[in-house]
């Protein structure tokens, strides 16, 4: 028989928040990698133009999957709202249907 680990194991009533510290480092990368995919195509890349237009939908679903998981950890609407500069109510009606 086999027994797991509860630190390892993540339930829904124990979630705690957490503070990522690498968020802004990881975020100016991803960045950099954007720009540097524009350049490679103003650079006569035209091949790859389709790709760097369709990271703009990967981007949304990134954003609607980082809300979902948030308000899964318990942020509220309105936390999330305040985030983006939006009220809770715009956040809500953006991003509410994909739970």
């Amino acid at each position: 028989m086999f027994t797991v680990k509860a630190s390892l194991t993540r339930t829904p009533s124990r979630r705690k928040r957490r503070d990522v510290v690498e968020n802004a480092a990881f975020a100016a990368f991803a960045r950099r990698i954007i720009r540097a995919h524009g350049r490679r195509v103003a650079a006569g890349d035209v091949e790859a133009l389709r790709d760097l237009v369709a990271l703009s939908a990967n981007l949304d679903d990134a954003i609607g999957e980082a809300v979902v998981g948030l308000r899964a950890f318990g942020y509220s609407w309105a936390e999330i709202g305040q985030r983006l500069g939006i009220s809770k109510q715009a956040a809500q009606q953006r991003w509410g249907g994909q739970s």
